[in-house]
Parts: C-alpha cells; sequence; structure tokens
C-alpha cells in the first residue's frame, strides 16, 4: 500500500464513480484511505473501555460493509466520505455498547478527550454520548452533525465546513456551543 496520502480529487473522483453505480471504484477508493480510515477507527477505539471486543481493523471492516450499503448516497467529496465512514463506525460502536450493556448491565465507556470535554473529567458511557447527540440533533441538527464529523469522522474544521457548507467560523462556533452542551447534558446522566 502507498503511503503517500492520496490527492483529495483522485478519491472525490472515485466517489462519484461509485455513486454513478460503479461498485470497482469503491475498492479502489478504500485502497486509497485505507490507513486514514484506520487511523479514525484506531482514534475511536483508544477511547474505548478495556474489555471491548471489536479491533480496529474490524471496526474498518464492518464499515466497509456499512459504506457498501449506501447506496443512494451522492457522494460530494472526501471528506463527506470520511464523516460518513466515522459514522458509521460510531453506530457500530454504539450498537456493540448497547448490546454489551443490556447482557451485563454494565456501562461501556469512552474517555472525552479535549475535542469535545476540555476538563477531561471522567470517562463517558458511549451510549449516553450517542442518546445526548439524538438530544442534541432534536435541538441543532447541524450543532450534532458538527460533533458527529469531529469527533468521530475526524475531519478537521475546514473539512467539515465543506461538507456542511458553511464557513469555518460557523463551525468553529457550533463546535464552541455543541461541546458545552454535551458536558451540561452529560453531567446530568
Amino acid at each position: 500500500m502507498n503511503d503517500q496520502a492520496p490527492h483529495p480529487g483522485e478519491v472525490t473522483r472515485l466517489l462519484q464513480e461509485w455513486s454513478g453505480g460503479d461498485a470497482r471504484a469503491l475498492d479502489e477508493v478504500v485502497a486509497l484511505v485505507q490507513a486514514e480510515l484506520k487511523r479514525i477507527a484506531s482514534r475511536a477505539m483508544s477511547r474505548e473501555s478495556e474489555g471491548h471486543v471489536l479491533q480496529t481493523t474490524a471496526l474498518v471492516n464492518e464499515a466497509y460493509i456499512r459504506l457498501l450499503g449506501q447506496r443512494s448516497v451522492t457522494w460530494q467529496n472526501r471528506a463527506h466520505f470520511f464523516g460518513v465512514a466515522g459514522q458509521a463506525m460510531r453506530r457500530i460502536l454504539v450498537d456493540e455498547a448497547r448490546a454489551r450493556k443490556a447482557a451485563k448491565r454494565a456501562a461501556f465507556t469512552v474517555a472525552l478527550d479535549e475535542s469535545i470535554d476540555a476538563a477531561g473529567e471522567r470517562p463517558l458511557d458511549l451510549v449516553a454520548l450517542d442518546d445526548a447527540l439524538k438530544d442534541l440533533e432534536r435541538l441543532s441538527p447541524r450543532q450534532a452533525r458538527v460533533i458527529d464529523l469531529r469527533y468521530f469522522g475526524g475531519l478537521e474544521i475546514n473539512e467539515v465546513a465543506e461538507v456542511l457548507d458553511v464557513s469555518p467560523s460557523t463551525v468553529k462556533l457550533d463546535w464552541q456551543m455543541a461541546r458545552a452542551w454535551l458536558r451540561v447534558h452529560l453531567a446530568r446522566s
């Protein structure tokens, strides 16, 4: 595999071909962005408490399977792809956490790093985070999407702005407000 980052235009071209019905293009995209997908998965897994059963490669593979089911998506660009991949990983981790919690009646936690909670006070129940994001989505869909793209998708401010078609300053404000809302909301749970 090539360690050099693929040109964003190449990824976008392949995503558009995939949207146009070329199934082979997804395999090429994944080959080009596999290192980045593993980085996103590794980051998500590093927040997990001990005892989780998924490994980074398994999370990437499961996300890949879910991406195969995204037939109705019109891919905008590379950042959009990573945002959707990050969301798929979030859903996989939350599904696993809910199953483990139901089976063991124990919390499955992730550590909130400074990207969401500057205080980094305590481990967070992944299910509680997912529930909080659903509540935030009802109040402010864009702020919830910013959290999703940044925290789970690993996107930078400018990439989120591109995906959401808003200015970087709007993303920064949404990011700050959503983080504050989550801190208050999660402190209650």
